[in-house]
């Protein structure tokens, strides 16, 4: 019974997401039927990608965002993303356990692959984050981190970097369980978010 619910997802895949997600085997059946309705190839690609995060950001511009966590959830690096590495990418965005949310950070702030994070990339991350926070909620940041280059100082400070430094990944993980000040400045949340946070816990 459980086979006619999950088309073609192979028992593999299936057994394999349950372990290193969350979602049940039912939401994970659930997921591929949507999945192959807006993807019939099976795969998501860029434009695709940055489409999706246009429908939840339809005042901002997150194309830039959605193409950097394109690129850190494209395992083998072939251009698309298959239903897998999809609902790992939104398991990790949503509920993943802290060490995997801040090893997939640093894949999506260490830009070309190389292993390690510069300042430049740290300020390439951070500009595309503030295309997706309106003008209007930009108003409201602290005076200190209200412009891409102010944040990234702030956090290259937090690091103890200077300005040509390298981060290594665990100098990255380490440094943001030891300060959640880098982890708030590394993300994107925007105002709405937290309201709604706000709202669901009264």
């Amino acid at each position: 019974m459980g086979n006619s619910k999950s088309g073609a997802l192979s028992k593999e895949i299936l057994e394999e997401l349950q372990l290193n997600t969350k979602f049940t085997q039912e939401e994970l059946c659930t997921w591929y039927q949507s999945f192959l309705k807006e993807c019939p190839t099976g795969r998501i690609s860029k434009q695709q990608f940055e489409g999706i995060y246009s429908k939840f950001f339809p005042d901002a511009d997150p194309k830039a965002y959605a193409r950097h966590v394109f690129r850190s959830f494209d395992a083998n690096n072939d251009g698309t993303l298959d239903f897998k590495e999809y609902m790992i990418a939104l398991h990790m965005t949503s509920s993943g356990k802290t060490n995997q949310k801040l090893e997939w950070a640093f894949s999506l702030y260490d830009v070309d692959g190389n292993g390690t994070i510069n300042k430049l990339e740290v300020l390439e991350i951070i500009m595309a984050i503030f295309k997706m926070i309106n003008t209007e909620d930009q108003k409201h940041l602290p005076e200190d981190e209200n412009t891409p280059e102010k944040r990234t100082n702030k956090i290259w400070d937090f690091f103890g970097k200077k300005d040509n430094d390298k981060l290594t990944e665990g100098e990255f993980i380490q440094g943001i369980m030891n300060n959640k000040e880098i982890l708030r400045l590394i993300q994107f949340e925007p105002l709405k978010v937290k309201e709604k946070l706000k709202e669901k816990k009264h």
